[in-house]
């Protein structure tokens, strides 16, 4: 009998094990993968690694910070600052067509920008800022009002919004078009306002620190350990039982599985809700040298090609109309890397992925990858002659790897914030949870497991 189970050995389910394994609490984790990470996992191709989800870290603090999210993270899983080796960014854009608006960690330059490029909004802008308060002051569960509708209580002018709201809705957006206020305010401070950073290791060093850790302390990490469905009885998850007949007890179950998952694991229709519908095409292409030295010094640009942005299922298998660029070799690195990366993601619809057959969804992979090449250098410099290996990952991979339905990369459009599911002792952390980010969704983990599995 274990004291908990944690279904999935994403980030949130470790820092969750973690916490639980430094009160000495008898910890089962179990993955239905070979490797670690779930939505923020890595693989090998062709000799070389690569990160699956990870453009940033959001939340960077510098060394010596005592306030924000990552400060409290490093507390409550009592890792030291440089164990994550995190790198800032050299500096950001949000591109289109009419206005450029660079920002950094330093929330004075994207300020200044707004101040240059909309100076109606300046004053605006400010009292936007302010009006967010501190997370500490956030309820997630009582913020549920549109955030378009209270970033027009002081932001005026469309352009701007939209400019906003671009990476937000990119970084966090479940549903189409618009976000609660509360996620609004979590995600404008952890990218405007905190900022971004890596480890030049990517998302392995991050992920093996976290396994070294809980299984330091005593937990138990099971991989290529499916689970099969949650056993209720009397109102209560008696059990698991997994893929290959193993039945495992426990006083508490927590997933990270995602909520719908977590509902169809336990046979419960009554309290389903519509599967997320938005979901992402990203192609990444090798480059025979850093992509400074061709001419590009951002780390991200998010673009859109028109005056207005529109986040929505596209219906089509990408929209090539705004995205992301994001190069990893473009944060403040201590060394030069010999090869160079530049990553484009894009709105794209599962179900038209999901209707071709195996031959013409190899062909249209390849496609879209130079559809969003030619994409994309509209606001990057050219770098195809430079490209030495290519990938490409679809709404259909994003299932495949994580088991997130539709390949809803953020979730389910409703979020559950307390955590708590119809079942006592059942709960979820993670995306579907609200908090988001690489340090959201492992401060989800840590607050879940404070809040309800050390009693």
């Amino acid at each position: 009998m274990y004291d908990t189970i944690i279904i999935g050995a994403g980030m949130s389910g470790l820092a969750a094990g973690i916490r639980l394994a430094h009160f000495n609490r008898r910890v089962c984790i179990l993955e239905r993968h070979s490797v670690i990470g779930g939505l923020n996992s890595f693989y090998r191709h062709r000799g070389r690694n690569y990160d699956v989800g990870l453009h940033a870290v959001t939340n960077y603090s510098p060394r010596g910070s005592r306030r924000g999210p990552l400060a409290r993270l490093l507390r409550q899983l009592r890792l030291r600052w440089d164990e994550l080796a995190l790198a800032p960014q050299v500096g950001s854009m949000i591109a289109f067509p009419s206005v450029r608006l660079r920002f950094s960690n330093d929330l004075a330059l994207l300020e200044s920008e707004i101040a240059a490029q909309f100076p109606a909004e300046r004053d605006n802008f400010r009292r936007l800022v302010a009006s967010m308060g501190d997370y500490e002051e956030l309820d997630l569960a009582g913020s549920a009002s549109s955030a378009r509708a209270e970033v027009a209580r002081w932001i005026r002018d469309p352009l701007l919004t939209d400019m906003l709201f671009c990476p937000l809705l990119y970084y966090g957006g479940a549903r189409e078009h618009d976000m609660d206020f509360a996620h609004f305010c979590i995600l404008f401070r952890s990218i405007f306002v905190e900022g971004l950073a890596r480890p030049l290791a990517g998302i392995r060093l991050i992920l093996k620190k976290l396994a070294d850790r809980f299984k330091s302390l005593g937990g138990e990490l099971r991989l290529r350990a499916g689970v099969q469905s949650i056993v209720v009885k009397d109102d209560k998850a008696e059990k698991i039982l997994l893929e290959d007949g193993t039945e495992l007890a426990a006083r508490r179950i927590l997933s990270s599985a995602g909520w719908h998952e977590t509902m169809e694991l336990c046979n419960h229709d009554a309290q389903r809700q519509l599967v997320g519908g938005l979901s992402f095409v990203e192609s990444i292409s090798v480059l025979d040298a850093e992509p400074r030295r061709l001419g590009h010094d951002r780390t991200i640009v998010f673009f859109n090609d028109s005056d207005r942005f529109d986040y929505r299922d596209p219906g089509e298998l990408v929209d090539l109309r705004s995205g992301i660029i994001c190069s990893p070799n473009n944060f403040v690195y201590d060394e030069p890397s010999r090869e160079g990366m530049m990553r484009i993601t894009a709105l794209a619809s599962y179900d038209r992925w999901a209707q071709l057959d195996e031959a013409e969804y190899r062909l249209a992979k390849l496609r879209c990858h130079d559809r969003m090449v030619a994409s994309a250098v509209r606001f990057v410099p050219d770098f195809r002659s430079a490209v030495i290996d290519t990938d490409f990952f679809t709404p259909k991979t994003i299932q495949r790897f994580t088991g997130r339905q539709r390949g809803a990369v953020y979730g389910a459009p409703r979020k559950r914030p307390d955590g708590r599911t119809h079942l006592d002792n059942l709960f979820i952390c993670g995306t579907d949870q609200g908090l988001v980010g690489i340090i959201g969704t492992l401060l989800s983990g840590v607050a879940v497991a404070n809040r309800y599995l050390l009693e």
